[in-house]
């Protein structure tokens, strides 16, 4: 049976979509099957040509239900669904679909005050710093921010995912037939934490690039925070 990852949270503009793609991007580059499920009605399906996961069409509730029902029925897929900000009752819902919840935020007081009501909100929830700042300086405050606010919580904390401007490319509706190293990197980077969050071996999963091509369709960073600790699974 698939497991179920829902990437929401309140407020709008904090890199759902960015790591929703990057997530399945990665999970795919470790060999981890994985979908990305578009909830959000403000955006349109990307073709998953190109891609190292499939891509899902679920922005009607039934869409959406048949996509997960699809997705509890394979093994060894992972369902990443990408919710949209400023939706408190479809968040509601995703979250009883999920077996755990990505809340990200940027470096701001604002996305702090609001992932910290959403950890609250949603006990099987871990919040991923997006869009991090790469600069030393920058770096430092907004570490020292999250750690003087988010202390509370720091366990629940997953590792920054540093600000990259190529990661607007699994947004584009086709992605280039070669990605940036770095960007990869990234996308590996994020996969991991969330596969020892799932408590799933990465190492033991291996699918070829050419196998990619046979998987069916469904239907229509790395240094961490000064208090985040190795997040584990709530049980």
């Amino acid at each position: 049976m698939a497991e179920i990852i829902c990437v929401i949270g309140n407020k709008g503009g904090t890199g759902k979509t960015t790591l929703s793609h990057m997530l399945c991007q990665g999970l795919g580059l470790l060999g981890q099957r994985a979908a990305c499920v578009l909830t959000d009605t403000s955006r349109e399906p990307l073709s998953p040509a190109g891609r190292r996961y499939v891509t899902a069409d679920a922005r009607t509730r039934e869409a959406l239900s048949k996509v997960v029902d699809k997705l509890r029925g394979l093994d060894n897929w992972i369902g990443i669904i990408d919710g949209g900000g400023n939706r408190t009752e479809m968040d509601r819902t995703l979250y009883a679909l999920s077996d755990i919840v990505l809340l990200p935020f940027r470096d701001s007081h604002e996305d702090i005050r609001t992932v910290l009501r959403d950890l609250e909100m949603f006990p099987r929830a871990y919040a991923v710093p997006s869009q991090w700042p790469t600069n030393a300086w920058q770096r430092d405050a907004a570490d020292r921010a999250v750690a003087q606010l988010m202390h509370a919580h720091r366990h629940r904390i997953l590792r920054p995912v540093n600000a990259l401007s190529s990661s607007k490319l699994l947004l584009q509706r086709q992605i280039p037939e070669h990605l940036p190293t770095p960007l990869a990197n990234a996308c590996r980077s994020i996969a991991r934490q969330v596969l020892q969050v799932l408590e799933i071996d990465f190492a033991a999963t291996t699918v070829e690039d050419e196998q990619l091509d046979d998987i069916e369709p469904l239907p229509a960073t790395e240094r961490p925070l000064r208090l985040a600790g190795t997040a584990r699974r709530p049980h």
